[in-house]
């Protein structure tokens, strides 16, 4: 997959996580997209360390599954860190 294929990818999965995520997360589109990008990074390395699974297709499901789980995972990391900070 290429470079711009791998930033569509986590693009639309922080979309699509923050859409599943229950609640209101903070931050804009812009945060939400960027943290898409992280969480499919994590995804695709946490997919290839743990499952040994091969992420070079771009309509694969199984590409799309981790690119949505790790981004999920950042959101809720990033939901953590605000959160506290906004409780001070």
């Amino acid at each position: 997959m290429g470079f711009f294929g791998f930033l569509l990818l986590g693009l639309i999965a922080g979309a699509i996580a923050k859409l599943i995520l229950p609640g209101k997360q903070g931050g804009g589109w812009i945060i939400t997209l960027v943290l898409g990008v992280v969480g499919a990074l994590l995804g695709g390395f946490l997919g290839s360390v743990l499952f040994n699974a091969p992420l070079q297709d771009f309509f694969s499901l199984q590409t799309w599954l981790l690119a949505i789980g790790g981004s999920i995972i950042v959101l809720l990391i990033y939901g953590l860190i605000v959160g506290r900070r906004a409780a001070r």
